[in-house]
């Protein structure tokens, strides 16, 4: 049964209650205010749902993950990266990369980006818990994606591109930085073959759940002002 969240709590049912199909519904309900967020991930799940739908809070099992040291980056991409055709930066402009990543798709009816989330997230990066890479390209954004910063995990959002290989280059940019940082583990959340091209693999929802307790509060060295 699927379990409905309170407003006047922040808690979530253990993740080993998510159902099997859909893979990792786990709860409905709540809002997303940034202490709830923040518990979620702290918890393991996220918010994924549809306009018009309540509020979904997800923990696939299992969950596609990449360490920044295991990233692979094609020749091609390589040599796209050292031509510098694109100017890479972090947490310049928030607002406009989530809005990006929430314009329509060829591929996909409507956006799971709301205003809401929208919303939500940009107030998690004023209080410096979400980040933006931004690719540009002649003074114009044609790239970035989002995420959060805990301790020494990153959870990946989304991304979006208006000219080819842009998304590939932010997201290449943004692994090699983690990785000097000392992040040990991006969430990609489910696969994806963008994703997999980059060396993402799945691991158990218990693994996964392994890698929160030991890394969620350990510091880390970032500096997104790079």
């Amino acid at each position: 049964m699927l379990t409905w969240l309170q407003r006047d709590s922040l808690d979530f049912p253990p993740l080993g209650r998510a159902m099997r199909e859909p893979n990792g519904l786990l709860a409905a309900g709540g809002d997303l205010s940034p202490e709830r967020l923040i518990q979620a991930y702290r918890h393991g799940c996220f918010p994924w749902y549809q306009e018009g739908q309540p509020i979904l809070w997800w923990s696939p099992d299992p969950r596609t993950v990449l360490p920044p040291q295991e990233i692979h980056i094609s020749r091609s991409l390589s040599k796209l990266m050292r031509q510098q055709r694109f100017r890479v930066t972090f947490d310049q402009a928030f607002p406009a990369v989530i809005a990006g990543c929430a314009e329509p798709r060829s591929y996909a009816d409507g956006t799971w980006i709301t205003s809401a989330m929208q919303s939500a997230y940009v107030e998690l990066h004023l209080r410096g818990v979400a980040h933006s890479v931004e690719v540009w390209q002649d003074d114009q954004l044609v790239g970035g994606l989002y995420g959060l910063a805990m301790g020494k995990l990153f959870f990946g959002e989304s991304m979006f591109s208006r000219v080819d290989n842009a998304s590939k280059v932010g997201f290449a940019t943004l692994v090699q930085h983690l990785h000097t940082w000392g992040f040990v583990l991006i969430d990609c959340q489910m696969p994806t073959q963008h994703l997999q091209s980059f060396g993402a693999r799945t691991i158990s929802r218990d693994k996964f759940s392994l890698y929160l307790q030991l890394y969620l509060d350990q510091p880390n060295v970032a500096d997104w002002t790079a």
